[in-house]
């Protein structure tokens, strides 16, 4: 499986820009059909803890409309809100190169130092998506940024099948190194890939660094972008993958009754 991430800078709460920027970036970036794209975290606003924007593109009829003219598979950072109305959750939405949802996380892990807890709800499972490409299918779960902090839930998500994270995120500059000490260990530790697809340029409130890459299950960085605008791509392996999980079975060895469940969608 190819994956591509799209690093660039989230334009504040201007999801015209935005969307400008991501279709720009699919347009030239030579990508083939059935590619997996990732994008930032609430990637059509920025980390904003204000509700969304009315004006502008709706986040999924815009990737949509991008997945169907490429023929590709897109995972969106958004925010959304329940059926009733009510609560507001982020959201990474994974969409079918024909234009339908194949599966929506609601991120469960907050970030309480600035304040997302107190605007958005958590959700309360992990999801998981079949996505199929040439080398065969591969069970993709998408996570969003402050998630890479708790092991437990990428545990979860691994005994339910999943063999790729796709992480976008929002990541400060001040703590770049740890975001990607934390992928790289809930790579080796689940003997899985992990795609991480961050923002480049600043906010209101801080400045993040980009720094997007994506780590094998062994824990060898295989790719990296840097702090500019670049679509980041690399070709996921299926073959070592399986060879490395039958080579070294640390998933099981697991004792499972340490640990607790999850609802999985």
């Amino acid at each position: 499986m190819r994956v591509a991430a799209f690093q660039y800078d989230v334009a504040w709460r201007d999801r015209t820009a935005n969307w400008a920027t991501i279709e720009r970036l699919a347009g030239s970036a030579n990508l083939r059909r059935g590619d997996f794209v990732l994008l930032p975290e609430l990637s059509d606003t920025g980390f904003t803890m204000d509700p969304p924007p009315q004006d502008g593109p709706e986040p999924i009829e815009a990737a949509a409309r991008v997945a169907r003219s490429h023929g590709i598979w897109m995972q969106v950072g958004h925010a959304a809100r329940d059926a009733s109305g009510n609560r507001l959750f982020n959201v990474a939405s994974v969409v079918r190169p024909d234009g339908s949802v194949a599966g929506a996380y609601r991120k469960v892990h907050l970030f309480s130092p600035g304040s997302e807890d107190r605007h958005y709800a958590p959700g309360d499972s992990v999801t998981l998506v079949d996505v199929h490409a040439d080398d065969g299918t591969w069970r993709v779960a998408p996570m969003i940024c402050y998630d890479l902090r708790f092991p437990e839930l990428f545990r979860l998500a691994a005994l339910a099948g999943a063999e790729v994270f796709m992480v976008g995120a929002c990541w400060p500059a001040p703590r770049k190194a740890h975001r990607r000490a934390l992928a790289i260990a809930r790579a080796i530790e689940n003997q899985a890939y992990v795609v991480a697809c961050n923002r480049i340029g600043r906010d209101p409130n801080v400045d993040h660094a980009g720094d997007s890459f994506v780590v094998a299950p062994s824990g060898e960085v295989i790719a990296e972008a840097g702090d500019a605008e670049r679509v980041l791509v690399a070709e996921l392996d299926r073959a070592s993958f399986v060879k490395w999980r039958d080579g070294f079975p640390a998933l099981r060895d697991m004792r499972r009754g340490l640990l607790g469940d999850v609802r999985v969608d």
